[in-house]
């Protein structure tokens, strides 16, 4: 089959590559229905996370399970199915306090921009749907398997309830689905940080109740301003730079919660501000797999629309051109069909 493999910053390859078998007898094989390229892969696009060889790229996907080891027990094939970017047992200490992208036995799950994916620990990573779904459902199902999974992680440790005040710090696909959980979850004011009139549409569209354009100390001040001076009780930093993390901090009023989503590149933390100024902080790489039955329900019922965050769509053979738009920003997020 081909695959896509990153030579270097700036070179994706769609090429062949020998097909995934079964390894261990907790695999399964998974046809992919839908694949897309993720923000974070563009850190070692552009060369700011270090690539040492040829890599395969890609850790979103649903698709048909085609094959499973001895023994797998809980997934079959001819299932539809989501996993996340970590396989996990689920069953571990950690995954039972619903950290199962710290399970013991963690593995990533990379190479899915891809037609076909092997997945580790199959039984305690995939979550098979009612049914087949129908093609409209499919892009929001994907969405599912990470970038809503971190975007409703991004909320939940930021301890987002009903009624509260939240800031979203970054407008791409995590941010975007933080809007739709922290609206989820009953959020009653919504700030969404964009400056991208596109992405400010959607955000309204999945509940942001005010858009700020400005950024750094200007952007702390104005919604400092929109708060009456108190901040928000909740920010969600769905970026991963110094910047965005300052900003959240500082937006948070004292006693609030900071969760943070991206992985922070080049990223310190003032300590003695964050004493002074009683601010949680929660984040890490989301637990998708703890979600994903709920998700999955809100997607199956209709109610959310997560696929939305998803303006591009190619066939997957055309992958370097789904990285060139997300990476000079004409694209949201990019969905690759096999």
């Amino acid at each position: 089959m081909h695959a896509t493999i990153l030579h270097k910053p700036g070179d994706i390859r769609f090429e062949d590559c020998p097909d995934p078998k079964i390894l261990a007898a907790t695999d399964a094989i998974v046809r992919l229905s839908a694949t897309c390229v993720c923000g974070s892969d563009l850190w070692p696009y552009r060369g700011i996370q270090e690539i040492k060889q040829p890599t395969p790229m890609g850790h979103e996907y649903c698709g048909i399970v085609e094959e499973v080891g001895k023994g797998v027990t809980s997934i079959r094939p001819g299932q539809f199915v989501i996993g996340s970017f970590f396989a996990s047992d689920n069953t571990c200490p950690h995954c039972k306090a619903g950290y199962q992208s710290s399970c013991r036995h963690r593995e990533l799950v990379g190479g899915a921009q891809a037609p076909r994916l092997r997945v580790p620990l199959a039984d305690g990573t995939l979550v098979a749907t009612p049914e087949i779904p129908p093609d409209e459902l499919v892009p929001s199902l994907l969405a599912s398997s990470d970038v809503f999974g971190t975007g409703w992680f991004a909320a939940d440790a930021a301890k987002v309830k009903p009624g509260a005040t939240v800031a979203v710090v970054g407008d791409g696909a995590v941010g975007l689905l933080a809007v739709l959980s922290a609206k989820q979850m009953g959020a009653e004011r919504i700030i969404a940080m964009s400056r991208h009139v596109a992405r400010q549409k959607l955000a309204r569209s999945y509940g942001a109740t005010d858009i700020v354009e400005e950024r750094g100390v200007d952007g702390i001040a104005r919604i400092q301003d929109l708060t009456k001076g108190l901040g928000a009780d909740a920010v969600l930093e769905c970026v991963g730079t110094q910047e965005s993390m300052a900003q959240a901090i500082g937006a948070t009023r004292p006693g609030g919660f900071v969760s943070y989503v991206g992985v922070p590149h080049g990223v310190s933390l003032d300590a003695q501000n964050l004493f002074f100024r009683h601010v949680h902080l929660h984040g890490g790489p989301a637990p998708v797999r703890r979600y994903l039955p709920t998700l999955i329900d809100l997607v199956w019922s209709r109610k959310v629309d997560p696929g939305k965050v998803f303006d591009l769509t190619l066939p997957l053979e055309q992958v370097a051109e789904g990285y060139r738009a997300m990476d000079e920003r004409r694209a949201i997020k990019a969905l690759l069909r096999p």
